[in-house]
């Protein structure tokens, strides 16, 4: 989350996260089918119209994120840390932070510990790619960080959101 953002304000209703859960198994289903699921399989009876009120509600307050992830046969990943320079911080550490932040190949950045060490998961169509990028972000922020790491991640062996982490969203009273 930005710090221009503020975290959702969302009241979860059951239907809401069985609608959540139902959309992380398939992002593709209509907010008929989606009404139809909620009725066959839970005893919900809802209108597709408020399913699709309660998803546009949902993605106005920001309680999911939409973002198109291609397959991870696709491209390479890569996982960069790095820690900013304090000697060089107030110089460069906003230039820095946002080139990664603001490059096409990343798919998330973050912050992981006390000793604010970056990282960030990079996306590249193969490794000379990778390698340039990382080539001209030392050449131009090099000075800005420290303890530049690059690990390889390979043999992804799952990539996506179980429904059932949803469950925790709305506890029965």
């Amino acid at each position: 989350m930005s710090a221009e953002q503020n975290p959702p304000d969302w009241e979860f209703k059951e239907r809401d996260v069985l609608i959540l859960r139902e959309l992380s198994r398939d992002p593709q289903l209509s907010s008929r089918d989606l009404a139809r699921i909620l009725e066959t399989e839970h005893d919900i009876e809802v209108s597709h119209v408020t399913v699709s009120e309660s998803i546009r509600g949902m993605r106005e307050e920001g309680v999911f994120r939409e973002a198109i992830i291609p397959n991870e046969e696709y491209f390479i990943f890569g996982m960069f840390e790095f820690k900013i320079n304090p000697e060089q911080f107030e110089e460069g550490w906003r230039d820095a932070m946002e080139y990664i932040r603001d490059s096409p190949n990343t798919l998330m950045y973050f912050l992981s510990d006390g000793e604010y060490q970056w990282k960030s998961v990079m996306m590249f169509p193969d490794r000379q790619t990778e390698s340039k990028w990382i080539h001209d972000f030392y050449k131009e922020h090099g000075h800005v960080v420290h303890n530049i790491r690059n690990s390889v991640v390979h043999n992804v062996l799952k990539f996506r959101t179980d429904p059932e982490i949803l469950e925790t969203l709305h506890e029965e009273d």
